[in-house]
């Protein structure tokens, strides 16, 4: 395991707004900051691997979500957008560049016509086993320099976090109305 207690970028940003503005609280950034940095390195090599696969993020946030639903690995737009926080309309774009490569198919509900599902394809299933399983080793791999009870730990710490940010989004929205 490297060492993590050098100074790093995220301790300059804060040293540097020390001296400009000391009045200032910044001490959010020890998080966020690192957060933020994290994520961005982590999209880089999601990036990087996705496209070795001829996918982006949100082709594979697609085929996942129809993989992870189960044989018949169907969804209607209106599934996809809420299990993938985007609009329906988000969902149509994306859909219609898959359904261009032949990994998914429309196909109308045969008991109420009203209802299109998304389905994936045989080489939409073949290609999100190899990504995903490409995907998760990698994801290990971004995670060696953790132990087990470091990862369970960050990941409880994350859980706490997102349910502070929107516990705080929803007084703020409260007191705003």
């Amino acid at each position: 395991m490297k060492a993590s207690n050098d100074q790093d970028a995220v301790d300059d940003i804060i040293g540097q707004w020390g001296q400009e503005r000391p009045e200032m609280d910044v001490s959010a950034l020890h998080v966020f900051g690192r957060l933020h940095r994290a994520y961005l390195l982590y999209q880089s090599s999601l990036s990087s691997l996705f496209s070795e696969y001829d996918l982006n993020m949100a082709s594979f946030d697609v085929l996942a979500s129809l993989r992870r639903n189960g044989a018949p690995y169907r969804m209607t737009s209106g599934e996809l957008a809420k299990t993938m926080l985007v609009t329906t309309g988000g969902v149509t774009l994306r859909v219609d560049r898959l359904e261009k490569a032949g990994l998914v198919e429309r196909k109308r509900d045969p008991d109420d016509r009203r209802i299109v599902y998304v389905c994936l394809t045989t080489s939409g299933l073949s290609l999100i086993d190899q990504t995903a399983s490409a995907h998760f080793s990698n994801e290990l791999r971004l995670l060696q320099d953790l132990d087990e009870n470091d990862q369970r730990q960050l990941a409880d710490l994350l859980r706490r976090l997102e349910n502070s940010i929107i516990d705080a989004e929803t007084d703020h929205e409260a007191h705003s109305a």
